[in-house]
């Protein structure tokens, strides 16, 4: 026998620490080797930690909700014997888990975890949270379909379940006048301030970890870079008429569509080989100026945010851009990225025309140097030769960190793609 510790991964080759979102496990509890113990959340990816051995959990050192630094001690566990050479590398941390919200204290007079597991399905197992939570509101978990790896029922299984049917009684209210409120501990959030005031009918929506590591990266990007912003308008009507001669006839083919996304993504890629300051990062003293050209998209699925990344965008072609925009988006609806997915991206663009936006100034995806905003597709009246015509138009709109680019790098950037986009058309372009 032996007490061996369980660390913090390294979940990307940019990702200095993580926050455990939800233990999957109890001290006292039995593992194997490889089984999933925690869930454990980072500006990039949700990913499951896996043991490193086979033993019993001895004790768990981190809070849900805690951030640590990559290599601290997360918990210790007592070996079965044999070799304890721990062989789990940053690699058997895969595809990202369905995103488990950080779990609450138990409520003064709520079910306990004890009591929640006699609900609980015979030899299933559960995260500390959706014990408490299906306590909380007096659940069968045997009744809650999973959503999770293998099956496994997530924090946001119950929530779904609580706001679909008549949820039973909760238990938290059957003693609620038998016991003092317990004061709040130090780590809990602070109450909100009198001007926040909750009125009857208002809704209070937790902020779930994916929330908050946007909201932390956002926050970041906003404090550290000065945002410049520029917008130009390009005409897409030759491209919108080659898209459309085609696409049905690649649907068929490919198996999957050609998006005008893929024709804007080919259109920057080739711009940054022309202007790599834009493919940079500040660095302090320096700044570095990347080789690669990997452009980070983001795509909304399952109500998150993931920004996936094409690496080496000017190397494929429009058609391969397509498959990689569908494979990354039917990874992201599944829970299937991994974080070789969601790392190295140099530049951003954002697809905001795909909900109707035809202007807005996009927050840049710290530490790159700037984000483009593909605005949506629309017919306009515009003068050609003194003469007015109906023409498919569409806005660019370009967010820069003014440390490393200026106004003038910054339009002869946007001129470039709005060149590249405007002399698409069946007779220059190819998608193969």
């Amino acid at each position: 026998m032996a007490i061996m510790e369980i660390t913090m991964p390294k979940l990307g080759e940019s990702v200095t620490e993580g926050t455990i979102s939800s233990w999957l496990v109890e001290p006292g509890q039995k593992v194997e080797k490889y089984d999933a113990i925690a869930e454990v959340l980072t500006d990039k990816v949700t990913a499951e930690i896996p043991s490193s051995y086979t033993g019993t959990i001895k004790e768990i050192l981190a809070k849900e909700d805690e951030t640590l630094e990559v290599g601290a001690v997360i918990c210790t566990i007592e070996t079965d014997g044999g070799d304890a050479t721990a062989d789990v590398s940053e690699h058997a941390v895969e595809a990202p888990a369905e995103t488990v919200e950080p779990a609450a204290a138990p409520q003064n007079g709520g079910a306990s975890m004890k009591e929640a597991k006699a609900n609980a399905p015979s030899g299933a197992r559960f995260s500390p949270a959706v014990l408490r939570l299906a306590g909380e509101h007096n659940l069968d978990l045997s009744e809650i379909p999973g959503t999770g790896n293998g099956g496994r029922i997530t924090r946001k299984d119950v929530l779904k379940f609580v706001e679909a049917g008549p949820a039973k009684k909760p238990a938290a209210e059957k003693s609620v006048q038998a016991e003092p409120v317990a004061p709040a501990k130090a780590e809990q959030p602070a109450a909100p301030k009198e001007f926040l005031k909750v009125a009857n009918g208002d809704r209070e929506i937790p902020v779930n970890g994916v929330r908050r590591a946007i909201a932390k990266h956002m926050v970041e990007s906003k404090h550290e870079i000065p945002h410049a912003w520029m917008m130009t308008e390009a005409d897409a009507t030759n491209l919108v008429r080659y898209r459309d001669s085609v696409k049905n006839k690649f649907k068929q083919e490919e198996g999957y569509s050609l998006t005008y996304f893929a024709f804007f993504i080919k259109a920057v890629a080739q711009a940054l080989k022309e202007f790599p300051m834009l493919n940079s990062t500040w660095a302090g003293d320096k700044i570095i100026e990347h080789k690669d050209i990997n452009i980070s998209i983001a795509i909304a699925a399952n109500d998150l945010l993931y920004v996936p990344v094409i690496k080496n965008a000017d190397e494929k072609s429009i058609k391969g851009i397509a498959r990689e925009i569908s494979e990354l988006a039917g990874k992201a609806r599944n829970n299937k990225l991994t974080t070789a997915d969601m790392e190295g991206g140099t530049f951003t663009v954002n697809s905001t025309g795909s909900f109707g936006s035809v202007q807005s100034m996009g927050i840049i995806n710290h530490p790159q140097a700037a984000i483009l905003q593909v605005e949506a597709i629309v017919k306009r009246p515009v003068v050609i030769e003194d003469m007015i015509a109906i023409r498919d138009m569409v806005n660019l709109c370009l967010s820069i960190d003014h440390r490393i680019l200026d106004g003038l790098m910054a339009g002869r950037f946007l001129q470039t793609i709005k060149k590249t986009v405007e002399e698409i058309s069946k007779d220059n372009t190819s998608v193969y």
